[in-house]
């Protein structure tokens, strides 16, 4: 181990162990109690080794489990495949079509509630300061590691007619949901950001404050009116976003073109 404070020199030997194999992503570090009697330093030092490790996105800390070892895997999203008019039919949303494509486990926490519209979410969505608006919420996991945070935003009256103001999760998403129930979005505005990570975000997503997210907001509309507002963070190390634009034909030729590898959904090194 390289000379330096106590805890450098331990997380040194920590991050060496995960590059050879000897901890696997899933995997649960010792405690800080059993790393502190192992290295025979204060549970203060041990904690600090952990934080540099969280730092450098290797490991994140879950409450119930400990510090787990995280996938190095980069995850590839095409986000134009869940607007695309000839999407197939299928029971799962589009982050469950991804990851299972990535042969990885996904899973979610959800949460929806009515809320008054935030000055900034209300000039997304066309509607009036503090009205109310339908605020959906998913933390995103895959093989019980944090990926991502989305927050879709819908006017009331568009929730409620269409049924997505339901208090729980809509196993084939609410872009089908609308598009069932004659709100079809037409057109989509993207905006993406690289930015640090506030204290909220590093909560909910098991890294650094200050480690560098995507922030991703789409805002839908039909021809009528704006039918939402969905922002989605995530780790910028562990995600690639791609878009495809053009007909199917184009698209499938680049596809070939840049092989298996870069496909949707697979897991790149």
């Amino acid at each position: 181990m390289a000379d330096g404070p106590t805890y450098h020199r331990i997380a040194d030997l920590l991050r060496e162990e995960i590059r050879a194999g000897k901890w696997n992503p899933g995997d649960r570090l010792p405690s800080y109690t059993e790393l502190a009697d192992q290295m025979q330093v204060s549970i203060t030092t041990a904690r600090n080794a952990i934080q540099v490790l969280v730092t450098e996105n290797l490991v994140y800390t879950a409450t119930s489990r400990g510090t787990i070892v995280r996938n190095q895997e980069v995850l590839e999203s095409v986000v134009t495949d869940h607007i695309g008019p000839d999407r197939p039919q299928s029971a799962h949303d589009i982050f469950e079509e991804i990851a299972r494509a990535a042969h990885r486990e996904p899973a979610k926490e959800f949460s929806a509630r009515m809320e008054p519209a935030t000055p900034e979410v209300a000039r997304w969505l066309g509607v009036p300061e503090h009205s109310w608006v339908l605020a959906r919420t998913v933390v995103q996991y895959l093989d019980n590691e944090p990926w991502s945070w989305e927050v879709s935003f819908y006017p009331r009256d568009l929730a409620e007619a269409t049924g997505i103001d339901s208090p729980h999760d809509i196993p084939e998403g609410t872009t089908r949901r609308l598009a069932d129930r004659g709100h079809a979005e037409t057109a989509h505005r993207d905006t993406l950001v690289a930015r640090p990570a506030g204290a909220e975000e590093a909560i909910v997503l098991g890294v650094a404050t200050g480690t560098i997210l995507l922030d991703h907001l789409r805002i839908g509309a039909n021809h009528e009116r704006v039918t939402r507002a969905t922002r989605h963070r995530s780790i910028a190390t562990r995600n690639r976003l791609a878009y495809e634009l053009g007909d199917a034909e184009g698209t499938e030729l680049i596809r070939q073109t840049l092989g298996a590898s870069y496909r949707p959904g697979i897991s790149l090194p």
